[in-house]
Order: structure tokens, then C-alpha cells, then sequence
């Protein structure tokens, strides 16, 4: 009897192929079948993941074509980013804090898939389908604890308070390079996060 305890765990499918030809079209390589940006879309909220060539060149691209499928559904109404932070968001390219962003967005934005049933618990317990943005903001809160926990594991010394017996003279040093970048990411983060919880308020109010 062979011991299944011991057996390795199965490994992770592989992601399909989605090719794009100069006329736009999308090929799936798995089901040989053209596809469109609806299909991938779906695609994605089934938890397939894909990756997109260039059938010519052989660039992936598949960060162009979710950000097409992200234009096509905002074009479609469903609003899911507000304007306000759009705008910041754009500020941040070319931006000297442009490294951190986006594994803060990509941590929040786990940490919100992975509450979604506690999301979905509190609209069940709100009066009326008030979202309770509260409790969104605090969860928030947590996420960026974690996440300045890992700024400074690239910036060890980032934050420290200079000793008792250190010349006030080396005071400005303290506050300067990695330390200033972190305050300055921190600061353009709470402004984003204001930003959503003022957009929960308007909500909440009609």
C-alpha cells in the first residue's frame, strides 16, 4: 500500500496562452478557439489564469490586456475607481516612491479578496446596505502597519530615534533619505486612504 501522506502535492496548472494577432484578435491556445476581452474578463473572475503574447514578437503583454479589460469595464459603467484616486495614482509615475506602490496595492488588494466574506457579513448586518466603511478603514489601517513593517526591512534604520548622548547636530541626518521617503509614502497613502473613506460618507448620506 503506497503511503499517501507522503505523496507531493499536486502541481499548479499551468496558465493558458492567449495569443494577439496585429488584427486585435485573441487566440486561446487551449480551446483553439478565438476569444474576446468579455471572455478573458470572465476568464479572470472564474480564478483562470492566463498569460498574453504578441503573436508576432512574442512580448507578453498581458499587462496592456487587463488594463484594456479594466478600460472596457469602466466604459461599461461599473465604476470601480474613483476619479480622485486615479489622479494619485498617476502621480505616482515617475515618482520616487513609484517602487513601493504597487506591493502596497497588490498586498490591500489580497487582503481585501481574502475578507470577503467578513465584507460580506457586515453588508448582511448593516441597516438599510450601509456599507460599514469603519471597518473598512480599520482593516486598511492594518494593511499599512504590515506593509511599513515591510518598508523597513529595506530600510533598517529607517525610523530610529537618535540615542540620548547623540550631538543634537546629527538630528536632520535621522530624518533624511530613507526615512523621508517613508514618511512622504505614508503621507500620499493616508491622503488615498481619506480620499476612500470620504467616498464611503457621500455614499452612506443618500
Amino acid at each position: 500500500m503506497t503511503d499517501t501522506a507522503s505523496a507531493p502535492p499536486a502541481p499548479a496548472a499551468a496558465p493558458v496562452t492567449i495569443k494577439k494577432y496585429a488584427n486585435r484578435r485573441l487566440y486561446n491556445t487551449a480551446t483553439s478557439s478565438y476569444v474576446t476581452l468579455e471572455h478573458l474578463c470572465q476568464m479572470v473572475k472564474d480564478g483562470v489564469d492566463f498569460v498574453v503574447f504578441d503573436a508576432k514578437t512574442g512580448e507578453e503583454i498581458t499587462r496592456q490586456v487587463l488594463t484594456q479589460i479594466i478600460v472596457e469595464e469602466e466604459g461599461k459603467g461599473q465604476n470601480l475607481l474613483p476619479i480622485s484616486f486615479m489622479r494619485k495614482l498617476i502621480s505616482f509615475y515617475g515618482d520616487n516612491m513609484q517602487w513601493a506602490l504597487p506591493s502596497y496595492l497588490d498586498y490591500t488588494m489580497q487582503s481585501f479578496s481574502g475578507n470577503q466574506e467578513r465584507m460580506r457579513e457586515y453588508f448582511s448586518k448593516t441597516v438599510g446596505g450601509i456599507f460599514p466603511f469603519d471597518a473598512l478603514n480599520h482593516m486598511g489601517k492594518q494593511n499599512w502597519a504590515m506593509m511599513e513593517q515591510a518598508i523597513k526591512m529595506f530600510a533598517p534604520f529607517a525610523g530610529q530615534q537618535p540615542e540620548a548622548g547623540q550631538a543634537e547636530t546629527s538630528a536632520p541626518a535621522a530624518s533624511s533619505g530613507p526615512t523621508r521617503e517613508i514618511d512622504e509614502l505614508r503621507r500620499r497613502l493616508d491622503e488615498l486612504e481619506k480620499e476612500i473613506g470620504g467616498l464611503g460618507k457621500g455614499i452612506s448620506k443618500e
